[in-house]
């Protein structure tokens, strides 16, 4: 049988402020990206969120982003490359270390919002990034967005990636996610999430904003967390993979 990771960015809730809905997102998904602090989560809530994980068997990624909790990381910050490393390194050092306290392991790194999107196109980033992975755990694999720059760098250092693709983000024509702010770039509505999903599952592709088709092959696909219809989308995306016989697995 065919098999798809469904991954989600979860433990995002600082203090008092809520982000997300993880209790109704985690029974639906088979990888938690799990964040590490400084663009949203806090010791607490990442201890929590473990222990969720464990609970429901979903294996735990780390989901380090830059120090941006104002702005929930996907502002673009500039960082010399040694103090972007550092940070990197600090974050998986924490989650790894929470982690392994609580009798399991972190499987795999994905870089949060704007460092996502600054690896997905930037040679040097992406460099800064497998380093950093590298000397806290060389063992861990990375995810990232499929076709992208990223994704050649970590072929050619011999680092094992997960190709992601995204359930309720537009895509444009270079295969890059669509910003934000362009109206049309967040998808909200689960049946159109689903079809996408579906496109990409079984015909390696999906279409872009601008209505042209790109190839693409993933492993996982993401529902953020923080997007008010997820659990919609998660049930949407679960009844049209049973379906088409397509079963939901983690790729670790």
């Amino acid at each position: 049988m065919r098999t798809i990771d469904i991954n989600c960015d979860m433990g995002e809730s600082v203090g008092n402020r809520r982000v997300g809905n993880d209790q109704e997102v985690f029974p639906y998904i088979t990888s938690s990206n799990i964040a590490c602090g400084f663009h949203g989560g806090d010791p607490l809530h990442m201890h929590r969120t473990i222990e969720t994980a464990i609970a429901y068997q979903v294996q735990i990624g780390a989901h380090p982003g830059f120090p941006d909790l104002a702005g929930f990381g996907r502002r673009n910050v500039e960082l010399p490359p040694d103090e972007l490393k550092a940070i990197i390194k600090y974050q998986l050092a924490a989650i790894c270390g929470m982690a392994k306290s609580l009798g399991t392991s972190v499987k795999y790194v994905k870089p949060h919002g704007a460092l996502y999107n600054q690896a997905s196109g930037d040679e040097e980033i992406s460099k800064i990034l497998i380093t950093a992975v590298r000397e806290i755990d060389p063992g861990l694999l990375i995810m990232g967005l499929s076709g992208s720059v990223f994704q050649e760098i970590c072929r050619s250092e011999n680092v094992s990636f997960i190709a992601e693709g995204f359930a309720d983000r537009s895509y444009c024509a270079d295969g890059s996610l669509c910003p934000r702010a362009l109206p049309g770039a967040v998808i909200s509505d689960p049946e159109k999430a689903s079809r996408q999903v579906m496109s990409m599952v079984l015909e390696n592709q999906v279409k872009s904003i601008e209505g042209e088709v790109i190839p693409l092959v993933v492993q996982s696909i993401c529902v953020h967390g923080d997007n008010p219809s997820a659990v919609d989308i998660l049930k949407a995306i679960d009844a049209s993979l049973v379906t088409v016989g397509v079963m939901k697995k983690s790729f670790v």
